[in-house]
């Protein structure tokens, strides 16, 4: 990509997140999140290739009908309401329709389906920022209106998008296809308690952020696309493919790594609100995002595959170290000692 289209390309992104996230009125938000969009649209086609098109029109499509539900959802509110302001959301068909307009625009269920094919068809960066930096503004309208939106709703959205971001991910083998129903996985616990801790749902994205920004860089560093590549991609980087693995299963929740802190806070939190049911519920259905995450776990391991495979073997080759990749990685494995310090924050 030209150097002058990419860097305007990376600013609109900045400001039109940042729109969105300082914005007291609903079409300023709006205006944030076209810019968002129009801004990813030539990161996704970039490549030319056809089913970068293809994921290309199926965001553009997608993200159009979002922001349209959340313009029509405002323009109600401020018709009975008189009121512009995002906290001022009270007309019940204007919350039902802005819940419907987020739950698009994150991809969570029953409107998941385009999130995967976005992300299969974009590369591993811009995979990263579909999985990220976009799903930031979206979070935050979710934030500010969480008082106001029908907690049954939200609860059977996030139970809902655990299940099938758990479900979905067992039988893939495309890692970006993994990565996105691990995404939609997540975003079940985001949004699961957000209407009774904002600050632990900000926390538990902060984390998730943090722990995929590791996974794709480091698959991004060592070109893997699928899992049969990951199979044979030790004997080229073995001590990046050792801590992608410490990184998979900090991501799957499990103790005494980072990822394992989100779930404790939000399992905790949610048996205060007496909604140990839910918690349960969301705590085993985690079980099967954990299935996938230990096979991409034991595919990045230093040992060979059980069975031959059909891709050649790549040569151990001196590759400069990747500071950004080894500091994120340690955050991402070893700040559950911190737990305590964090508790007093939230």
């Amino acid at each position: 990509m030209n150097p002058h289209a990419k860097l305007i390309t990376s600013m609109s992104l900045i400001v039109g997140t940042s729109i969105t996230i300082s914005s007291n009125h609903w079409i300023m938000a709006w205006t944030g999140l076209e810019i968002n969009t129009l801004a990813i649209i030539p990161l996704i086609s970039k490549s030319h290739h056809p089913r970068a098109i293809e994921a290309t029109i199926k965001y553009f499509l997608t993200q159009s009908t979002a922001s349209a539900l959340i313009l029509f959802s405002s323009m109600s509110n401020a018709w009975s309401t008189g009121q512009w302001d995002i906290t001022q959301l009270n007309h019940p068909t204007s919350c039902l329709v802005l819940t419907m307009a987020i739950a698009i625009k994150l991809g969570l269920v029953p409107f998941h389906f385009w999130f995967p094919e976005v992300l299969q068809g974009s590369s591993l960066t811009t995979a990263l920022l579909l999985s990220t930096l976009m799903k930031l503004p979206p979070i935050t309208l979710l934030l500010l209106t969480s008082q106001s939106l029908n907690h049954t709703l939200l609860t059977l959205l996030a139970i809902s998008s655990t299940m099938v971001g758990g479900w979905m991910g067992l039988n893939q083998t495309q890692t970006r296809k993994i990565l996105a129903f691990s995404s939609i996985s997540h975003l079940g616990w985001m949004v699961m308690i957000i209407a009774y801790n904002p600050k632990l749902t900000l926390l538990t994205f902060s984390l998730y952020t943090m722990m995929t920004t590791t996974v794709f860089l480091s698959l991004n560093h060592t070109k893997v696309l699928k899992l049969s590549t990951l199979l044979i991609s030790w004997t080229k980087t073995p001590m990046l493919n050792a801590t992608l693995m410490l990184t998979l299963l900090s991501l799957a929740g499990l103790p005494p790594l980072t990822g394992f802190m989100p779930k404790w806070f939000i399992i905790q939190e949610l048996n205060k609100q007496e909604m140990t049911p839910a918690a349960t519920i969301i705590a085993m259905l985690s079980l099967l995002g954990l299935f996938f995450y230990l096979r991409l776990a034991y595919h990045s391991t230093i040992t060979l595959p059980p069975n031959s495979s059909n891709h050649m073997k790549l040569w151990y080759t001196h590759k400069t170290p990747n500071t950004t990749t080894a500091i994120l990685t340690v955050l991402s494995t070893s700040l559950l000692p911190l737990t305590p310090l964090i508790t007093t924050m939230i």
